[in-house]
């Protein structure tokens, strides 16, 4: 018996031993089941544990305990083994609405401190909205913020406006600042790259920038390693492209009636074609995307390595883009007080474009294909291009094919920063950064495919651009508590900033082939040139922020900028701003209202500046060459004197005040802000006349006034959560524009169609307002348009004194919503975004309703004025007389529209189906873009603008190139 429990009493050992050896394994993820590597595991009230592999696997000797899962940025987590031998886990993010750390001019701050007007765009937003400009994955996302597209066409860049129009002559961009470089080409930047944006719209958060603050700043963060083992990520996806709408034009029986109407005549048995020109030049086009990322972080080493290609096929015929991206973000901890970094990118990129915003006699594609006549063909028996029956007007394909064409272009943006840790709570940082840009535009018509080419025996032209801009900033910063209810910082920096410029041109013809398709093969030199310019900028900056038992926030800036763009007089500019804080949530007043989680009253006020883009000598009495003078009878080259000098030419300056609100409620399920700004600009540079005995016919001067006030609000709740999760953002903004004082000059631009310009600009008035003459009708007695007069009496032949403002095309209001369901693997998201109470002139419809000529015509001409008694809205057929197709009333459309900007289904792939192929998270995805578009509007596309960002000019669609339906098929792996 004795024996029997001893031996009882060691078998029960062996077995306690063993549930001690009882090995644990399993898998450590997000939400969203990606994984997470570098969490430590750890056996609760010991030393024993271990961390989770690339795949967030893990593996632990352990019997019943309980362990802890512990990683920067997450929730930690304790759960007990119960016995188990496999227990995965999920972490939940633990960063709250208020404690978002958000990057700001030269330095951070976390969320719940920031007292200016600023917003944030991150990753999550970014996610399955494949692009080749990140300005789309911008639009509609945060309230203030206007994104203009001037094109559909895949070599389009974009505009943005925050908060308005800032300038008249000036630019009107904000100023984008890419890892601490600014930069003002962002065609190139890889969006797959970008971490988050952060847009300060006030002058109270902009004034750190001084001069180049006056639009707002848009500050992008681009990806950095994170802790963890290293992470290998490959994105992938194809897309298809198509135009989302077509227009009803001529038939070729249609045409030859309105020909024969117009007069003219020709010999129809050698045209009968049925050519639908919109086919021909429309096509489904493609894209697609391939990025590789390696990317980690640990206690003193983080990096981020990414090589990727993309390409667009366009929706219209030879248009064309592909991009390479290569980059490296590395920083490295070298000692206690010493981390240096660099952030550094090579961009290839190359593009083929297409004419448009052009007539089809001037080679735009897309009123080619509207204007040309189905009764021809593409080629002619000799393989040339055919041509309309009355004129030397070619068909829109040789406007597409006609001629080789490229733009390249060649980038490096880069930088190298260290930072000292001075004292405890003083640190320096020095920055050094570049941004290198060489472009070349090569195009080749050759001497007999096109009548053109024929014309001139063939024509090479080639161009380069090259811009080379460097900036070094040094930063000094300090940041101290006291008491734990005192917080204080400061900083102050200096700047240095340069950016030279060297471009050249040659063009040359008379080609006896088409062989050698450069330059060097023509005969005659028709055109060379070649110019340098360089500017300089020098900066002195500082902040102090201050905060009173997280109640009491206050943040000053002050920056001194000087530069050679402007005369000796006003070299120096001062732009001061400051901003109050109060987080009435932390009064003892507010403890009875528990639902509050937060509330913050800001108050912000601030002066910043506007240079004057890339005109570098605007002050100076500038030189040109080209002058001849005859000497000795002999004429000899000479140069002579372009503009005036004005050494008094300074800064355009904006002031503007801004009052906003934060809320959160619910456990922060539900936070709103609302904004309410002033904007007040002066000193706009402005062309005023000047007496002709000084030589010249006007100067530039700083004389204008203009305003921008509007109310933004943004939205962002959670309405589910649990196993189905629903979160809503929506945001909406009002602006309302005005010119103060443009010294009673009027200012058109906007020239369409040979009917003169469409937009007027006075004092008063919002910017680029709809000038013309009110249509009242057709008369059913002649078949002409009359027109409303001063005096409200109706004529036949308006004065030009009976032109009056006819639309705005500045919208009431501007909004996006996305709404985002999540239900366990699955997410869908739809994306809306639209304008409201902005007008278009529509000056296509000029063209192709206008029945002046032989163009062939939009197919509601068919319902034409044609005989006494007729009634309609369509005046009669008048070759060569424009007096029923002036700018007017007729051709001015409601440019409000609602569009499902993306709609995206998204799949996490289950962690059992991974682990068997030792991968971390695989998500695919499918995403359309502009699916269905809700529009009054008679045109291709509500949203372009045939004079791209111009100030003055807006709202205007001549031929211009649509935006496109896209359908997305995306794979993301991480491992």
């Amino acid at each position: 018996m004795k024996k029997f429990l001893q031996f009882l009493l060691v078998l029960l050992a062996c077995h306690a031993v063993k549930a001690q050896d009882v090995v644990l394994s399993g898998r450590v993820a997000t939400a969203t089941g990606e994984a997470l590597p570098g969490v430590n595991v750890l056996v609760k009230g010991t030393n024993v544990g271990t961390m989770t592999d690339a795949n967030g696997n893990y593996k632990i000797a352990t019997g019943n305990a309980t362990l802890v899962f512990s990683f920067i940025g997450y929730k930690t987590v304790e759960l007990n083994t119960d016995g188990r031998t496999t227990l995965d886990v999920t972490m939940e993010e633990d960063v709250t609405t208020l404690e978002q750390i958000i990057v700001v001019g030269y330095g951070v701050q976390e969320k719940k401190d920031i007292t200016g007007a600023v917003s944030v765009v991150n990753s999550e937003a970014l996610e399955s909205r494949p692009n080749s400009q990140f300005g789309n994955l911008i639009q509609g996302k945060t309230s203030g913020v206007q994104i203009l597209s001037s094109s559909g066409k895949p070599s389009a860049g974009f505009n943005i406006r925050i908060r308005g129009t800032n300038s008249i002559n000036g630019n009107s961009e904000p100023l984008y600042v890419v890892d601490g470089i600014p930069i003002t080409d962002t065609r190139s930047i890889n969006p797959s790259d970008i971490e988050s944006f952060t847009i300060l719209k006030d002058a109270s958060s902009a004034a750190i920038y001084g001069a180049q603050g006056a639009n707002g700043v848009v500050l992008i963060t681009t990806r950095k390693g994170k802790s963890g083992t290293p992470r290998f990520e490959f994105n992938a996806y194809t897309g298809f492209t198509s135009a989302w709408r077509k227009l009803k034009v001529l038939n070729s029986e249609q045409y030859r009636d309105l020909m024969t109407e117009l007069g003219q005549s020709t010999d129809w048995s050698q045209y009968t074609a049925n050519t639908d020109w919109q086919n021909e030049i429309f096509q489904n086009g493609r894209s697609q995307n391939y990025q590789l990322s390696l990317s980690g972080k640990n206690d003193n080493t983080s990096y981020y390595i990414s090589a990727g290609w993309m390409q667009q096929i366009g929706a219209i015929r030879s248009s064309e883009m592909d991009r390479y991206n290569f980059k490296t973000n590395l920083e490295q901890k070298v000692n206690n007080w010493l981390t240096i970094g660099t952030n550094i990118s090579y961009m290839r990129y190359h593009d083929v474009d297409v004419s448009d915003n052009q007539a089809i006699n001037q080679g735009g594609v897309i009123l080619g294909m509207l204007s040309t006549p189905s009764n021809i063909g593409i080629y002619n028996a000799d393989g040339t291009f055919t041509r309309n029956p009355f004129q030397d007007w070619e068909n829109p394909v040789s406007s597409t094919d006609g001629s080789d064409r490229g733009y390249n272009n060649s980038r490096v943006l880069g930088s190298l920063y260290a930072e000292v840790n001075v004292l405890k709570d003083l640190k320096f940082r020095s920055n050094v950064g570049i941004d290198y840009s060489n472009g070349i535009y090569d195009y080749f018509l050759d001497p007999f495919r096109t009548g053109y080419g024929r014309a001139k025996n063939g024509i090479a032209q080639n161009s380069t651009s090259i811009s080379n801009y460097y900036i070094i900033d040094n930063t000094l910063t300090y940041q101290k508590s006291f008491a734990d209810i005192h917080k204080v910082s400061a900083m102050l920096g200096s700047v240095l900033q340069e950016t030279r410029w060297a471009d050249s041109y040659i063009e040359t013809n008379g080609f006896s082939g088409n062989a050698v398709p450069t330059t060097n093969a023509g005969s005659i030199i028709v055109a060379a040139n070649n110019n340098k310019r360089e500017k300089s900028n020098a900066s002195f900056m500082g902040r102090v922020t201050y905060d009173y038992n997280d109640k009491y926030l206050l943040t000053a800036n002050f920056r001194a900028d000087a530069s050679s763009t402007f005369g000796p007089s006003n070299r120096w500019g001062y732009f001061p701003s400051f901003s109050l804080g109060w987080r009435l949530s932390e009064e003892s007043f507010m403890n009875a209202i528990t639902f509050v989680d937060d509330l913050k009253l800001r108050l912000g006020w601030g002066i910043v500046g506007n240079e004057v883009g890339n005109n570098a000598y605007p002050w100076v009495g500038a030189v040109s060459a080209g002058a001849n003078y005859p000497i000795g009878g002999v004429i000899q080259p000479g140069n002579y004197q372009s503009s005036i000098e004005n050494a008094d030419l300074k800064w355009e300056e904006t002031q503007q005040t801004n009052i906003g609100l934060d809320v959160a409620v619910l456990n922060s399920r539900v936070v709103i802000t609302a904004e309410a700004y002033l904007k007040n600009t002066y000193d706009l540079l402005f062309y005023l006349p000047i007496p002709r005995s000084t030589g010249f016919d006007s100067g530039i001067q700083n004389v204008s006034k203009m305003e921008n006030r509007g109310l933004e609000f943004m939205v962002t709740s959670q309405n589910l959560v649990g196993a189905l999760k629903w979160e809503t953002d929506f945001n909406i903004s009002f602006n309302r524009n005005k010119i103060i004082d443009i010294n009673d000059q009027d200012i058109y631009s906007g020239g369409v169609a040979g009917r003169g310009e469409v937009s007027l600009s006075t004092e008063g008035k919002p910017l680029g307002l709809f000038f013309g003459y009110i249509a009242g009708g057709v008369d059913p007695t002649t078949g002409n348009v009359y027109y409303i007069d001063a005096d409200g009496e109706s004529t036949f032949t308006p004065a030009t004194t009976d032109r009056t403002f006819i639309g705005n095309p500045n919208p009431d209001f501007i909004y996006g919503m996305t709404n985002t369901l999540s239900y366990k693997n699955f997410n869908f998201s739809v994306f809306l975004q639209g304008t409201q109470g902005n007008d278009i002139f529509n000056a296509t419809r000029v063209e192709t309703e206008g029945m002046i000529d032989v163009k062939n015509q939009s197919a509601v001409v068919n319902n034409r004025w044609r005989q006494p008694g007729d009634i309609t809205d369509i005046p009669r057929a008048i070759f060569g007389n424009t007096n029923n197709s002036r700018a007017s009333t007729r051709f001015v459309e409601d440019g409000s529209y609602l569009r499902v900007k993306a709609l995206t289904l998204s799949y996490n792939v289950p962690q059992s189906i991974l682990s068997r192929i030792n991968l971390g998270s695989v998500k695919v995805y499918a995403t359309g873009e502009n699916l269905f578009t809700f529009t009054n509007y008679k045109g291709y596309d509500p949203e372009v603008n045939a004079f791209g960002g111009n100030n003055t000019a807006l709202g205007v669609d001549y031929g211009t190139y649509p935006q496109t339906r896209n359908l997305i098929l995306g794979l993301n792996v991480t491992f």
